[in-house]
């Protein structure tokens, strides 16, 4: 019988666990290895962070879920993999340091027969000097994050109503962030509680991004069919900005942030402050802080991980230039290449290069986004490699025979730009693929057929109504695995 160790209880390492135990033969075992004892449906994030949602709404504990499915869950966070087991015991194991209250700090390490990395990112506010909750900015890349965020744009809103001014700047942290989509989400959000609420005429709302062109959103922006045209996500965003009022720095790396000051480098090379009254920016990720060793002792961690921290899989990592960018320079199996018995997905895996076009200021400063790989893919990932793995060990497949290449993909994106049931409004996104291929669609990358975008009341709805089915589809409720990821 086979044990699959999960490490990681995000989108895409849930979604492998409770499809494993599915998939899976009584018998088999599923282990899941999380830090973390509650479930965040992160994209919801930045309605706590208005003060629309509480943590509790979205969130959730993992351990009734893992015990009802028949899943072993272990609140733990990983520390390191020994792919060839130990010199006592040569049975590949995954080293775990507990955080759980009653056992917090004590290292164990568990056997596996398969290992899927789901750890996702690690929030490297340290990029940056100032940035994030423990410095002069604020977050809602977690819940507890947000509640924060929420209180302080609480403080601001009164501050509003008392006839102060207040100027907001939200954004990314870093000229190597990614994540665009939430920082736009939450730019519009606040604008809106600002506009329902009649304060918006006393603030100042600017949106500062490593992006060099609004629209791009980490993905190298996206040309779709409207109305019998083709356009571009660039003049569909620059209309909701100048509609909303909404002042955009593009270009830019944020290099030290101060209590009210972010100084910051564009790509024409100025340099310069934007003072603030409430700033919420994102940070750059890293790969989780995770070591690898061979069975004699000796440090494989290079083998196993790129710089970045993420864990090398099916790609092709060869450096290259941007006009040489394959589509099938992308992972298909997300298996890695030096233990067939290992995978890693989400955000977990290391792209082989950005989507967006690779930019530096005229300094010398990298400031071009980074890949997303959250939310659908993830998912998408995390289901196929769990097909995958129940092929290998109940039909003894010899490899993985399922594929889900952001390059072969489509994903859909509802992005928030303001909630409620009445006033509210999202953008509702498809793209296919995620990963532009110019061999296949020479002229726009994407097919515009199925690449899609466009504004209104209607899409929050959906959107509000996704956060619901989402959390339903991950407490694996009845008919869950009908539901799409």
């Amino acid at each position: 019988m086979a044990r699959v160790v999960v490490l990681g209880a995000g989108i895409a390492g849930h979604t492998a666990a409770l499809h494993l135990r599915r998939l899976l033969a009584p018998g088999h075992e599923v282990v899941v290895v999380s830090p973390n004892s509650q479930w965040n449906w992160i994209p919801s994030n930045i309605w706590v962070g208005v003060g629309r949602m509480a943590a509790a709404d979205v969130t959730f504990p993992l351990a009734p879920v893992y015990q009802r499915q028949g899943i072993d869950f272990r609140q733990a966070r990983a520390v390191a993999i020994h792919p060839e087991g130990s010199g006592e015991d040569p049975t590949p194991q995954v080293e775990v340091e507990s955080t759980a209250p009653d056992s917090a700090g004590t290292r164990s390490r568990i056997t596996y027969d398969y290992l899927i990395n789901a750890t996702g990112p690690r929030l490297n506010f340290a990029a940056t000097p100032g940035l994030g909750p423990t410095g002069h900015s604020l977050s809602v890349c977690t819940y507890g994050h947000a509640e924060e965020a929420a209180r302080a744009f609480a403080e601001v809103l009164a501050r509003l109503e008392r006839g102060e001014r207040q100027t907001l700047v939200i954004g990314m942290g870093h000229g190597l962030c990614t994540c665009e989509g939430a920082a736009f989400e939450y730019t519009f959000n606040v604008e809106h509680e600002l506009r329902v609420r009649g304060l918006r005429d006393r603030a100042e709302v600017v949106y500062l991004t490593n992006e060099a062109e609004l629209g791009d959103f980490g993905v190298g922006g996206m040309f779709f069919q409207q109305q019998g045209f083709i356009t571009s996500s660039r003049l569909w965003t620059e209309s909701l900005f100048t509609e909303r009022g909404v002042r955009p720095i593009l270009g830019a790396h944020v290099q030290r942030v101060e209590p009210g000051r972010i100084h910051y480098e564009t790509l024409d090379g100025t340099e310069a402050v934007q003072p603030f009254d409430f700033a919420m920016l994102l940070p750059p990720f890293r790969g989780a802080e995770l070591q690898a060793f061979d069975r004699a002792g000796h440090d494989i961690s290079a083998t196993l991980f790129a710089p970045s921290g993420f864990m090398k899989v099916d790609a092709a990592y060869g450096a290259k230039p941007y006009d040489e960018w394959r589509a099938e320079d992308w992972p298909r199996t997300y298996q890695s290449p030096a233990y067939p018995n290992l995978f890693a997905v989400g955000i977990a895996f290391a792209p082989p290069h950005p989507i967006s076009r690779p930019r530096t200021s005229v300094r010398g400063t990298p400031i071009a986004p980074a890949p997303p790989r959250t939310g659908m893919p993830s998912g998408v990932m995390g289901r196929t490699v769990a097909q995958n793995l129940a092929g290998m060990i109940q039909r003894g497949e010899a490899g993985p025979r399922r594929h889900a290449s952001m390059a072969e993909m489509g994903a859909a994106c509802i992005a928030s730009a303001g909630a409620g049931m009445r006033s509210g409004t999202a953008a509702a996104m498809t793209m296919f693929p995620v990963v532009p291929d110019y061999q296949r669609y020479p002229r726009f990358g994407r097919d515009v057929g199925d690449t899609y975008g466009e504004i209104g009341l209607a899409a929050h709805w959906l959107k509000h109504i996704l956060h619901h089915v989402f959390i339903y589809k991950a407490k694996a409720r009845l008919g869950w695995a009908l539901l799409p990821e």
